[in-house]
């Protein structure tokens, strides 16, 4: 039997994206951690730069808000210029990472192969993977949404078994949504989110497509997302432009609940 919407706790995440300095990053998490309450009333997650993790961990030491990295690799080490390891995320104190963002899939070659690489090291770390999923304007107008989110799941989570991807969150994100102003409906977006959850039941069973939140992403403002939310298999947001200043990304975490 597939778990109701409420028994499932939104999820509020910030991506701050090539965004902030160390001393910037620090200041905003500490301006997040302040205005919170605890226990919030929707589970909070931060993913600054790669340069600030370790800084930003240290501000959120001790409260309720998880942090999150951007993006990984998928060796533990090793020759690979540039890259940073499952572990080393860990090791600066991230309990979630982001796999897979459409802005990886366009500007740096992010195909489903190197996604399923990356969530299945991040999983044998410890991470929880968010990970992203969407088509394009061109796509979606050519009538191809489900298509290519069909296409993405499959290919993504090839080979994981039930229990692994029961630990994933999964976030939507309408690639000419993002960072452009325009925002699926709420219509359109429980649409695919249906369409996703009644995908993982299919290939992974009830209780992972009921239990597994459903984020989405794409101009989310607190103007709109209790909209969004109420929709049955939206569990929460993934957010950009929105997390970058405290007072509208503490707004989103408190609309942001059941």
């Amino acid at each position: 039997m597939m778990n109701t919407p409420e028994s499932r706790v939104p999820l509020i995440a910030g991506n701050w994206k090539m965004h902030k300095t160390i001393a910037e990053a620090t200041a905003l998490a500490q301006a997040v951690r302040d205005g919170i309450s605890n226990p919030p009333p929707a589970e909070v997650v931060l993913a600054p730069p790669f340069t600030a993790l370790a800084a930003v961990a240290q501000v959120l030491s001790g409260s309720p808000i998880q942090l999150a990295a951007q993006n990984t690799f998928w060796e533990r080490h090793g020759a690979y210029t540039g890259e940073i390891s499952p572990q080393m995320l860990v090791d600066a104190g991230c309990q979630y990472v982001i796999i897979g963002h459409s802005e990886r899939r366009q500007y740096f070659g992010e195909t489903n192969d190197t996604v399923n690489r990356k969530i299945t090291a991040a999983l044998s770390a410890g991470l929880k993977p968010i990970v992203c999923i969407g088509e394009t304007l061109k796509e979606r107008e050519a009538m191809e949404t489900l298509g290519r989110i069909s296409n993405q799941i499959q290919e993504g989570l090839a080979g994981l078994t039930a229990g692994q991807v029961e630990r994933l969150v999964m976030a939507y994100e309408p690639v000419w949504a993002i960072g452009t102003g325009r925002t699926a409906t709420p219509q359109q977006a429980q649409e695919v989110h249906a369409f996703i959850r009644q995908l993982l039941q299919d290939h992974f069973g009830a209780q992972v497509a009921g239990s597994l939140r459903l984020l989405y992403g794409g101009s989310v403002t607190p103007d709109n997302i209790r909209e969004l939310i109420g929709e049955p298999d939206i569990d929460g947001a993934l957010v950009g432009g929105a997390s970058l200043k405290a007072d509208s990304f503490l707004c989103l975490a408190a609309l942001g609940q059941r």
